[in-house]
């Protein structure tokens, strides 16, 4: 069975077209069913509907309180059948209620290796602190910024003649990779999310023979 997947989006959805052209083949185990932008003029929502994704718009502006406002994204994803959302340039920070809500079925991509270089401008940060290798990371959704469990990671080398734009560009092409391979593997079973903390069926089998011949 194919998992409904809601993807949230504030600007150009990059990740989104990645997730999109990802989900295409039959064998893929999950569709997009619905793209929401807090923007109307949020880039992403043609690229959906060019692919024939529904789309809608929750402009956070038009509500008196972020609670009203994540209400009625959780109120949209659930009528629409959505099971599981993932972030892709969603610049919002979510709630404790709303990540409790889907805790479990919520993921991100950030563009630094967590828990190095969290927030914003994560190149000039990575550069500033002369760092040799920067990255992209996917993890669940934790009330607190980009502080959730680490799903997987994909490092890349950082040049001595980099700047913040070409060193986008090369962690982007990374996330490109990463975010569907780890969205596969946790639908997949690969991975599981439990008691806040990722752990895959197979670490597990050898943590218990460990144990076992002990």
């Amino acid at each position: 069975m194919s998992l409904p997947i809601g993807v949230l989006i504030s600007g150009r959805g990059s990740n989104l077209q990645k997730l999109i052209q990802t989900c295409v083949p039959a064998d893929f185990p999950a569709h997009i069913k619905l793209v929401i932008a807090n923007r109307p003029d949020a880039a992403g929502l043609q690229m959906a509907a060019k692919a024939g994704i529904a789309t809608a718009i929750i402009d956070h502006r038009k509500y008196g309180s972020r609670t009203e406002f994540e209400d009625a994204m959780s109120a949209t994803l659930r009528n629409a059948g959505v099971e599981f959302i993932c972030l892709a340039g969603f610049m919002r920070l979510l709630s404790a209620g709303f990540v409790e809500e889907w805790q479990g079925k919520l993921i991100n991509i950030h563009p630094s290796l967590l828990p190095a270089f969290k927030g914003l401008a994560t190149h000039d940060q990575a550069l500033m602190a002369g760092v040799k290798l920067h990255g992209c990371t996917v993890h669940y959704v934790s009330a607190k910024m980009d502080a959730g469990a680490i799903i997987g990671q994909a490092a890349v080398p950082v040049l001595h003649d980099d700047t913040p734009q070409s060193l986008a560009t090369r962690v982007l092409e990374a996330e490109h990779r990463l975010y569907p391979a780890c969205l596969e593997a946790i639908i997949r079973g690969e991975i599981r999310f439990e008691h806040g903390k990722v752990v895959s069926p197979a670490s597990l089998r050898r943590e218990n023979e460990k144990l076992l011949n002990f």
